[in-house]
């Protein structure tokens, strides 16, 4: 769908209906001395009549020049005043014809979507690394762009760094190290901004299949080849629901643990995250989430960040059912009622009649992270069971791989999508509307009454150890032998809040939570050890919150620690200590929580 059509982007400052980029070619160095990337960003451009003017995004960039595409003749350009959000706006003079510009460019070590790790930071302690995280607006820190999910581009890229270090990005990609330490990439298919991405370290690749492997550290690797055995039948599993990949690979890149996301979905190369290198493959759903996003949000991407949940309500939906091809209904049952779980806390955190509890959104003015919640995850994903409710499996599966053929490469916001979905699929079926409520999901707080309920068979057995504990039963005689991940999250969300060290203790003992080292677990297990007071987890718990840079986890245990009387001192000094382990990301949030320290 054009640009033109469709809802204004409030979070970019580009002028996509006068003048649109087309594709990029990329040359960059990679400095880890001085922590820089250094290059030129040639843009090929699509001008309207009477043009004069292309406005990228930038924040936190020097721009050394701007040439025209003879790469000779210099061109004027400004650059705006300076916004905490959005950066700086940067306005290029484009002569009528004008076919490409060169912006020749430095990072600054502001560049909120670079990390760059220490050796000691990494699993192998030797060489340093490198990663991005463009999502949402970071792309802008370290390429002068149109900075919007609305616009789409190709690329090709060179880039140059250490001898000894493979450089990855969100392209066709090298399988093995350059011996002068430069590669080059070429993504065909036109992708967002925030889909750009750069890794360096030390990596290695082992391949899973024809079309699907994994680079890691070296030490990471063998872990990480066994956890994610079943990549291929991901694939091959979302080809069947709803349609052919159309990404050519699909591989995984493992970060080290400072990574803010569980994954994020950079075409043919997910990056995640080692915290679900549970050595059961239990925590593989994320990978399914992520491929999902192959289709929902990288080939039909959300418009503005306004309409995010159009990219991650779909994506969960889509996740769960590629593991229940794969694992059960029993297993993806599971998944639900965790999501609900956590959607229900959400709701409460933000207050029911909030309006940030509408699926469409009014983020402007607000860094667009603010939306990245359950919300858009899990009540988009529940619109969607609700359909599958009303209409049935087999109209909206049928629905879903239409939507994603016909606008494959192309975004679209909420207003466009809820025109198509009427014509589609509820003005086909009787009384569909009418038993949805589509206006309660997309422009009213909270879950609509007509939800359908949410059930796990296999949480049975937890509310059942839960009930015998509760009525006196010691640990150690609950039937708990068969549990995976997700019921012994389930246990630990279940007992009560307030929970006395002693009965900590008692658990502990008998199954081990403080030395998990699943992240799940430990990430359910903590909060309870923080209220109680419960001592002989503390020391696990500044390991955790030191290690981890996982967003999701960070949030909610140094939150659980605010709350206590000696909590607030602690999560001061672990996070004096943690923070330069953490990217930009975690640590936007977590400076206005904890507070930024005066050293950092």
């Amino acid at each position: 769908m054009a640009a033109s059509l469709l809802a204004t982007d409030p979070h970019s400052c580009a002028r996509p209906a006068e003048a649109v980029v087309r594709h990029l070619s990329l040359d960059l160095t990679v400095d880890f001395t001085a922590r820089e990337l250094r290059g030129r960003a040639t843009w090929q451009l699509e001008l309207q009549p009477g043009a004069t003017d292309l406005w990228l995004d930038t924040r936190d960039l020097v721009i050394d020049a701007v040439t025209l595409e003879d790469g000779t003749t210099s061109t004027i350009f400004e650059l705006g005043d300076a916004d905490p959000v959005l950066g700086q706006a940067l306005r290029i003079q484009v002569p009528s014809q004008t076919r490409a510009v060169t912006i020749v460019y430095r990072t600054t070590p502001a560049a909120a979507a670079l990390q760059w790790l220490t050796p000691e930071q990494t699993a192998g302690k030797i060489h340093p690394f490198l990663f991005t995280q463009s999502q949402a607006i970071l792309a802008r820190t370290w390429i002068p762009c149109q900075d919007s999910p609305g616009v789409r581009f190709t690329y090709d890229a060179t880039v140059r760094g250490p001898q000894e270090l493979l450089a990855l990005m969100s392209a066709e990609n090298p399988q093995a190290r350059s011996a002068s330490g430069e590669y080059t990439f070429r993504m065909p298919q036109p992708i967002p901004a925030y889909l750009m991405a750069l890794a360096v370290g030390d990596l290695q690749f082992e391949p899973l299949s024809g079309r699907t492997g994994v680079y890691a550290e070296p030490a990471t690797l063998p872990v990480a080849t066994h956890e994610f055995a079943d990549l291929e039948n991901m694939v091959a599993a979302a080809e069947e629901l709803y349609g052919p990949y159309r990404w050519e690979r699909y591989d995984l890149l493992v970060l080290p643990p400072s990574f803010p996301f569980g994954g994020m979905e950079n075409p043919r190369l997910t990056f995640v995250t080692p915290t679900i290198l549970a050595g059961d493959r239990s925590l593989t759903s994320l990978v399914a989430h992520e491929l999902a996003h192959s289709w929902s949000g990288n080939l039909v991407t959300n418009a503005t960040w306004n309409d995010f949940w159009l990219n991650e309500g779909f994506t969960v939906y889509f996740e769960r059912r590629i593991m229940e091809r794969l694992y059960g209904r029993p297993y993806a049952d599971m998944l639900q009622v965790l999501g609900q779980t956590g959607l229900h806390h959400t709701l409460d955190e933000l207050g029911k009649e909030s309006i940030d509890t509408h699926l469409h959104l009014d983020l402007a003015g607000r860094d667009p992270d603010e939306g990245l919640n359950e919300i858009a995850y899990e009540k988009g994903n529940y619109l969607l069971l609700t359909l599958e409710h009303v209409v049935g499996r087999d109209k909206l599966d049928a629905f879903i791989t239409k939507y994603f053929a016909e606008h494959a490469f192309q975004s679209m916001d909420t207003a466009h999508f809820v025109a198509y979905l009427h014509r589609e699929l509820l003005d086909q079926v009787s009384g569909a509307e009418e038993q949805v409520q589509l206006d309660k999901w997309i422009n009213a707080p909270g879950i609509p009454e007509v939800a359908p309920p949410v059930q796990s068979e296999r949480f049975a057995s937890v509310e059942a150890a839960l009930q015998s504990w509760r009525h006196g039963a010691v640990p150690e005689s609950l039937e708990t032998t068969e549990w995976s991940s997700h019921e012994w999250v389930h246990f630990l969300h279940g007992l009560p809040e307030h929970i006395s060290a002693e009965q900590l203790q008692t658990m502990d003992a008998v199954f081990g939570f403080t030395q998990s080292g699943n992240a799940e677990i430990l990430s359910a297990w903590f909060p309870l050890t923080i209220r109680a007071g419960y001592g002989a987890a503390t020391e696990a718990l500044q390991d955790f919150l030191t290690r981890v840079g996982r967003r999701k986890f960070l949030v909610p245990l140094y939150k659980a620690l605010l709350t206590t009387p000696t909590g607030q001192e602690q999560a001061r000094q672990i996070y004096q200590r943690a923070r330069s382990n953490y990217h930009s990301v975690s640590t936007s949030t977590l400076d206005t929580l904890v507070g930024k320290p005066s050293a950092a």
